[in-house]
């Protein structure tokens, strides 16, 4: 299965709560975090939800 990694690169204040959820949801904990997710459809909605404040790239290399 393909893997994405997220990054946060916008800061949540001033949203509403239910997106710092969601962000804190997708493992990620200060401003210019990055992390690895597999690429499944309820990844893909809370990307979708907070696809202002983070940074979707596909995850190229090794698969496992």
């Amino acid at each position: 299965m393909a893997k994405i990694r997220v990054t946060w690169i916008k800061s949540f204040i001033g949203y509403e709560e239910s997106q710092r959820r969601t962000i804190r949801a997708l493992g990620l904990h200060r401003l210019n975090h990055s992390v690895v997710h597999e690429d499944t459809n309820s990844v893909r909605g809370m990307i979708n939800k907070v696809r202002h404040l983070v940074k979707v790239e596909e995850e190229i290399g090794q698969t496992k």
